[in-house]
């Protein structure tokens, strides 16, 4: 199989050397080029092949949004994984919205990285505790589950199954029912909700469980 391609962006020296040493040695992954600036980042999406971007939220005068935003307008189809040192919940929140594949907080141990690395390009969600608390939080106010149209039974366990950041291939197991069955109902999922990505599903059966306790 063909190594994941990756790109790290973080402004601080010793955390892209550390992070380096540590994906280099693992035999799916390929640390393709790190950088300190969004500049430097852009010029590696335009002349490299790139499947995953490790992004620093907190880049000292810019912010990862910005990044995320230039480079889906240059054509970027590859995933991004949030890596930082702290997010508002808000910012937690709109970066879900904006389709990134995760956020991972820095105190985490650097040995869990590569296993959010490998479910984000599996097309799952990552996603640490504070992160969940923010989507809480977010579904504190009027939001998006109360304006759906009613989700099936079936729906909802699929939706319950990508809550808890399982495969398709899991749901379609704990469900017995097939694979391509599970793609189907997200693809139902995606039309009812209008959303298009799998983490901003999770924001919405944070919503619908919410709604179901009122």
């Amino acid at each position: 199989m063909d190594k994941v391609k990756i790109l790290l962006v973080d402004d601080h020296a010793l955390f892209r050397e550390g992070l380096s040493r540590l994906l280099e040695v693992q035999p799916d992954l390929e640390m393709v080029a790190s950088c300190a600036t969004s500049e430097e980042a852009a010029a590696v999406l335009r002349d490299k092949p790139i499947d995953l971007v490790l992004l620093d939220y907190d880049l000292g005068k810019e912010r990862g949004f910005e990044f995320i935003t230039q480079s889906r307008k240059t054509g970027f189809k590859g995933r991004f994984l949030i890596v930082t040192a702290g997010m508002s919940d808000a910012e937690s929140v709109q970066a879900l919205d904006m389709g990134v594949g995760g956020i991972f907080p820095k105190h985490s141990s650097p040995g869990v990285l590569t296993e959010a690395i490998r479910k984000v390009m599996t097309g799952e969600t990552w996603l640490d505790q504070d992160s969940i608390r923010a989507l809480v939080e977010a579904t504190k106010h009027p939001g998006r589950a109360a304006q759906v149209k009613a989700f099936t039974e079936r729906e909802k366990q699929v939706l319950q199954g990508v809550f808890e950041g399982l495969t398709n291939k899991e749901i379609g197991a704990r469900l017995a029912i097939s694979e391509s069955s599970v793609k189907a109902g997200l693809q139902q999922l995606f039309h009812k909700t209008g959303v298009r990505t799998r983490s901003q599903l999770v924001r919405i059966a944070l919503e619908e469980r919410q709604a179901g306790r009122r």
